[in-house]
């Protein structure tokens, strides 16, 4: 796997609002806000980073999309014990992305509709795994599937494929499916570096990730335990879209 490079591009003076952006380069590549947007609720958060702004070189107008988990992993990896760490995660919470949790799993960065409506029937969500090989993850099974027109970043992860609750070894957590499909990856080596034992030496804590009747829409949330007596990551399915305030980064298309 090539190794992830980060490029910072600075605000200059511009006429629209100035956005300072940060390149991600690798096997991941893109661009997004060097800044979070917020605190405030997800839904304000992608209302603000769509909005005008300009390119701090070029002084074009850019605007952002809400990113996806995968996405918001990786930017909050750059330098984390000194900027997401400290800037959002520790007094408040990354809302990381779009998740739906279904009785049998969870969904990573759902589809939207011909509405413009994000996907949450499980039926058709299942739809989109035919023809895609699963991994063997645990006791359960996760799909990675690669990206196309009206899919990015989409996955699916059993609940059985990992375990809520305490991970005392970073490995563990790292090894899971959920890590994986957040990740949307085979290794989810940016959740290894963010949960270290140097960032987060009580481990990770899973939570929020029940099993639930009818399948819904929420945030995948990562914030410190520091307020809760504990140095460890916490890792939460049950974000709201509009209810508590956090952060979130833009991603320039």
């Amino acid at each position: 796997m090539a190794k992830t490079k980060y490029e910072v591009i600075e605000a200059g003076n511009p006429k629209a609002p100035p956005r300072s952006l940060i390149r991600v380069s690798g096997y991941r590549n893109l661009i997004a806000s060097l800044d979070a947007f917020g605190p405030s609720t997800y839904k304000n958060n992608v209302v603000e980073m769509q909005k005008p702004y300009s390119h701090p070189q070029t002084g074009k107008e850019i605007s952002f999309r809400e990113p996806t988990t995968a996405e918001s992993i990786i930017i909050s990896a750059y330098d984390f014990a000194k900027r997401a760490k400290r800037q959002i995660f520790n007094p408040n919470w990354l809302q990381a992305g779009r998740i739906v949790r279904t009785s049998e799993g969870v969904y990573a960065n759902p589809p939207k509709d011909e509405q413009g409506n994000f996907v949450v029937d499980e039926r058709t969500l299942k739809s989109y795994l035919d023809g895609i090989k699963p991994m063997k993850v645990g006791n359960g099974k996760v799909w990675i599937v690669p990206d196309s027109r009206g899919l990015k970043d989409f996955g699916f992860a059993e609940y059985d494929s990992f375990k809520q609750g305490i991970y005392r070894d970073v490995g563990d957590f790292v090894e899971g499916g959920l890590a994986r499909v957040l990740e949307h990856s085979h290794s989810a080596d940016n959740l290894g570096e963010i949960a270290s034992e140097e960032n987060y030496p009580e481990g990770v804590k899973v939570r929020g990730f029940d099993s639930v009747s009818n399948p819904i829409l929420k945030v995948a949330a990562l914030y410190s335990g520091r307020d809760l007596g504990n140095d460890g990551l916490y890792v939460n399915g049950d974000g709201w879209l509009d209810g508590s305030l956090g952060f979130a980064f833009g991603v320039l298309d």
